[in-house]
């Protein structure tokens, strides 16, 4: 046997034992979520809000009560978040918008949502349209495209 034929075997020894330590992290992932959402679909509850403002904001800033930022790992105090801020009933308060839903979220409206904990799962019960996307934002270069376009058109009317 060559040189060449025992590095490519040992590539594709090491290159397996990543594949199955993936597959079994993933798997080990997969149902940890699945408690966690289990847990949360058993504490959830509908509640009437008026929605306040939302962004995304880094944990530490967005004004969760202490006990929250205890609990989370110290990489994720520095993520952002998509934070909902809300009126619910007399009281204001923030809370941590499910990533799925955060660009349907209405401003300025009232809105019936579930809520499990500081964690917002649902909204519903706003008069909009359901079938309209929300508008995507441009990104950087289609932007400056655009511009360019319009300044490219305005030029050759002149």
């Amino acid at each position: 046997m060559s040189t060449g034929w025992i590095v490519a075997i040992i590539i594709l020894v090491v290159l397996v034992i990543a594949a199955v330590a993936l597959y079994l992290v993933g798997k080990k992932a997969q149902k940890k979520q699945e408690e966690q959402q289990a847990q949360i679909d058993a504490n959830k509850q509908t509640v009437s809000m008026l929605i306040i403002d939302k962004k995304r904001m880094k944990l530490k800033d967005a004004g969760l009560p202490p006990l929250v930022l205890e609990q989370t790992p110290k990489l994720m105090r520095g993520t952002k978040l998509p934070i909902v801020k809300v009126k619910v009933g007399p009281q204001i308060m923030n809370l941590v918008c499910d990533e799925k839903i955060f660009d349907t979220v209405p401003l300025k409206k009232e809105v019936k949502a579930v809520v499990s904990g500081i964690y917002l799962t649902e909204v519903r019960g706003y008069r909009a349209d359901k079938n309209k996307a929300p508008e995507k934002k441009k990104g950087l270069w289609a932007r400056t495209m655009a511009k360019v376009k319009e300044k490219a058109g305005v030029d050759q009317v002149k």
